[in-house]
């Protein structure tokens, strides 16, 4: 018996899926200056390494003696690869049928690669674009009835952010479903002024009084500024680029730990600028990413929300090698005081870190949660609780390095202290309840209003206790347990990355992470 008719007929149909909705629509996704679905999977993956899982399904037509006449591929690319060798799960959108609406997807395509990553726990690439699965209002004029909404395989989508790295990045505009799939990971990016996020796009908006465009409405300066995405890229390579190194830090699953990379720059290399980078006045700001960048491997910083949340930065890093998250305060922005933003900013990067089993070296400069009208409105103490849960409930080793200040609940919060607190300080260490600058008043305001002269008496008790507290005079009690040289923080912090690995174990966390 020969399969030769079945063969060709195999490839026929292969080649019409590749054809995707055909060249005018192929030469419209250029002309808006985007790549399609196939060409972004070709920059992700290792050259080859590709392998396409249901390039068959689609909608077709036949001729009265059943050979087919027409075929319309699905709207969506699915199948695993590798980068740098690392096997993951890929799932695109194909914005050149019907726009990524669902009434041209078979839907359980995108199912099909949400449970292949989580059973062979691999990590998952969505590159996202339309609805992302969601349907269309053409699509009831085609069915002939309406349904009661649902959203197939959301029960996956969420146990993938307990189990598997997620990745997700708007490749153009991106609506209901594919928005809520998009926020869904562990790292999500949009590109300016190509991709844009909404609930619903500007057509349904315009409906409810408000005329406005796709930009306005969505893009990356409304949401890289407010936390919907974590990132902003200038182009889809620089997008699929960052989405490659965030994968780098990150074990494959849950079930293994984070893997150490070879490392040339030695861990007792000094840098002297750590012994002035900080200034003696307390009201000055400082900017902490060269002290970020010298004391963690070099070229090994990648920050993570680099739009939102200002007052804190967060990371991944390699110290000798190892991975970790990095957690520091921003002087330059609100002197690095907690926000509402920041702290959900936290939250997240802790919930990673506990997720994937990564330490956590948090660089604290922190003169507690920000005040006034604005912070109250914001909802600044809710959110700051929630951040400061986030550090009692990480259950991965952290380290922290007390820069200058450490004032109120916040600044409490740079470690859990009920367990072994793993922390040094600088010489230039400021910590209390409240700052002497600010509290001094209220304080001692009986005495101040019955004093002949109140200016003298104020800098009188401003140089006494200054002196008192001294991080020396803390030292001396050990509530701090170590002051250290700051040129020597690289090597300190590299000696713990190298202990904290000793104890970190495989496996579930207590609690599943949520977007």
């Amino acid at each position: 018996m020969n399969w030769k008719d079945s063969l060709i007929e195999l490839s026929k149909r292969k080649s019409l899926a590749k054809k995707q909705g055909g060249k005018e629509k192929v030469l419209k996704q250029h002309d808006a200056g985007r790549l399609t679905v196939r060409e972004r999977i070709e920059l992700l993956v290792d050259k080859g390494s590709f392998e396409e899982i249901g390039i068959l399904a689609g909608s077709s037509k036949y001729d009265e003696n059943g050979n087919l006449t027409e075929f319309r591929p699905a709207n969506s690319v699915i199948g695993y690869g590798e980068i740098n060798t690392k096997p993951i799960v890929v799932y695109g959108d194909d914005f050149t049928v019907r726009g990524g609406a669902a009434d041209a997807a078979i839907w359980e395509k995108m199912i099909c690669s949400e449970k292949f990553a989580n059973e062979y726990c691999l990590p998952l690439i969505r590159l996202i674009e339309g609805t992302g699965g969601g349907g269309s209002i053409k699509s009831l004029e085609d069915s002939g009835y309406s349904y009661v909404p649902f959203n197939p395989g959301w029960d996956i989508v969420v146990n993938n952010l307990s189990k598997i790295p997620v990745i997700s990045i708007a490749m153009g505009p991106v609506a209901g479903l594919g928005a809520a799939r998009l926020v869904s990971s562990h790292y999500s990016i949009m590109i300016k002024e190509q991709s844009q996020i909404f609930v619903a796009g500007p057509p349904l908006v315009k409906r409810i009084g408000e005329n406005i465009s796709k930009e306005d409405l969505g893009g990356s300066e409304i949401h890289g500024k407010n936390g919907v995405v974590d990132d902003v890229a200038n182009s889809e390579k620089e997008a699929i680029d960052m989405a490659k190194l965030f994968l780098s830090y990150l074990p494959s699953s849950i079930n293994e730990i984070p893997t150490k990379k070879d490392n040339k720059d030695s861990i007792t290399r000094k840098d002297n600028i750590l012994n002035t980078i900080i200034p003696k006045n307390k009201r000055e700001s400082y900017d902490i990413m060269p002290i970020i960048k010298t004391i963690c491997d070099k070229d090994s910083f990648f920050e993570i929300g680099r739009k939102y949340g200002l007052s804190v930065i967060s990371g991944f890093a390699r110290l000798d090698g190892y991975p970790i998250v990095v957690l520091a305060n921003n002087p330059q922005i609100y002197g690095g005081g907690w926000t509402s933003d920041s702290s959900k900013k936290i939250i997240k990067i802790l919930d990673l870190a506990k997720t994937f089993h990564l330490p956590v070296l948090h660089l604290v400069d922190n003169p507690g949660f920000i005040i006034g009208s604005h912070a109250e409105k914001d909802g600044t103490i809710r959110y700051g609780a929630r951040a400061l849960a986030a550090i009692y409930q990480i259950d991965v080793p952290i380290c922290a390095i007390i820069l200058r200040k450490a004032y109120g609940v916040a600044g409490a919060a740079h470690l859990n202290h009920t367990k072994y607190r793993y922390r040094f300080a600088w010489p230039s260490g400021d910590w209390g309840s409240l700052p002497i600058e600010g509290g001094l008043e209220a304080a001692y305001k009986s005495n101040i209003e019955a004093s002949s002269n109140p200016n003298k008496l104020i800098k009188d008790l401003e140089s006494k206790l200054k002196k008192i507290s001294s991080p020396f005079r803390t030292a001396e009690k050990f509530l701090i347990e170590d002051i250290i040289n700051p040129v020597d923080t690289r090597e300190k912090i590299c000696r713990w990355a190298k202990l904290a690995y000793k104890i970190i174990k495989p496996g579930p966390t207590s609690s599943g992470m949520r977007p």
